[in-house]
């Protein structure tokens, strides 16, 4: 099953309201369940740096069906996932992107968030995840 278009604008609305309520600019990205992109979306002022790694976080999520901070914690040095990041054409290990679940808890798409910290970043990919679940 994947993430519907509607579902998806549902988690980018989420995760704008966020981002203002934190006074953040980001970019927002939501893959459906293929890890191809649903719906995209950049603030005003955003790095045009985020936009790759919003969307490479979405992917990676998906990718691996877990939250890319975790995944960062399995690459470091000595770590079983160690240079993950350069597979894939490239990956996002760091914090802000999500797998989102349906109602049933098969994975049906991912979102990626990138432009502030990564605190910032998974805080406002949460919410797009919260609007979904």
């Amino acid at each position: 099953m994947n993430i519907t278009l509607d579902q998806a604008k549902n988690a980018i609305k989420a995760a704008l309201a966020k981002a203002g309520e934190l006074g953040v600019k980001m970019n927002i990205a939501v893959v459906d369940s293929g890890a191809n992109l649903t719906a995209f979306a950049r603030m005003d002022g955003a790095w045009l740096g985020s936009v790759d790694i919003s969307i490479k976080k979405a992917r990676t999520a998906r990718f691996f069906d877990m939250n890319t901070g975790e995944i960062g914690k399995l690459s470091q040095p000595g770590g079983s996932l160690y240079n993950i990041e350069h597979s894939n054409n490239g990956l996002i290990t760091f914090p802000g992107g999500i797998p989102i679940r349906d109602n049933s808890g098969q994975i049906i798409g991912a979102i990626g968030v990138s432009g502030s910290t990564v605190e910032d970043d998974h805080a406002v990919a949460e919410a797009g995840v919260q609007a979904i679940s």
